[in-house]
């Protein structure tokens, strides 16, 4: 790492600055501005970093938020959610992995790391004698690796995991994922709240999206959970006995109030 990247914007900005203004010059300052910008554009410069550092931050603020919209349910012409409690060993995915936090590269897990890489590169050249691949050397992968963030088991915090959900087709042709959960761990000890309706999982939530995401707002809760039959049926058919079975899930997942 050379001299520049080792130092902060305003140090940098500060050592430019002094040496372009002759103050307590020293010819070494010349150094950091191997770049060629002039002071107005490197001030520009560390402006940009900042406010895209800014953008970033603030997308973040907002994509954490985005994890409780699900809650607005609880004032909906939805069926109350009853969270279910889990106390005991961690078991619960957050969504799918175990609560843990990603943190930089050790010797330690990079060691391990490339030592996997390397026996996976070497088992495809053996499945594979026809298409042999150069296996690189460890101290390349372990080099690389020092770059990398890896997992870690969490041994204290809170996790909130928003609803899970895709659309597949079309821009409204959702698709449930997972229910939202809060976690606590402490240690290997898991406290969490699921919020997993009564009714099909599936069907509940995607008729949700469709209704909380798709219809308009300025309607009626009546003019809207119309417009989100009519755009989101779900109205499945099965057959027994000979006989063909439709179910509208929406009766079974509204109030009886908006029946």
């Amino acid at each position: 790492m050379n001299k520049l990247e080792e130092m902060t914007s305003l140090t940098l900005l500060q050592h430019f600055e002094n040496a372009v203004c002759d103050k307590n010059y020293n010819p070494s300052s010349e150094d950091y501005n191997k770049s060629g910008f002039t002071y107005e554009e490197l001030v520009n410069e560390i402006l940009k970093e900042w406010k895209m550092k800014l953008k970033n931050y603030l997308f973040e603020i907002k994509y954490f938020f985005k994890k409780f919209e699900f809650l607005k349910v609880y004032n909906s012409p939805f069926k109350t959610i009853m969270p279910k409690l889990y106390i005991g060993k961690v078991a619960v995915g957050t969504p799918y992995f175990f609560p843990r936090n990603w943190v930089k590269a050790t010797p330690k897990l990079a060691k391990k790391a490339a030592l996997e890489t390397l026996q996976k590169e070497r088992d495809f050249n053996i499945r594979n004698p026809k298409n042999i691949q150069r296996v690189r050397t460890y101290s390349e992968i372990y080099r690389d690796n020092l770059n990398y963030l890896y997992p870690v088991s969490k041994k204290i915090g809170f996790d909130f995991v928003g609803l899970g959900w895709k659309t597949k087709w079309e821009y409204n042709d959702y698709r449930f994922e997972w229910n939202p959960v809060w976690s606590f761990v402490f240690f290997k000890w898991q406290i969490a709240l699921i919020f997993a309706p009564k009714e099909d999982e599936s069907h509940y939530w995607e008729c949700w999206l469709a209704y909380s995401r798709d219809t308009n707002k300025t309607k009626s809760t009546k003019e809207r959970i119309e417009q989100a039959k009519k755009d989101f049926p779900c109205v499945w058919i099965s057959w027994k006995d000979g006989k063909e079975i439709k179910t509208c899930h929406w009766d079974k997942i509204l109030k009886e109030k908006w029946l």
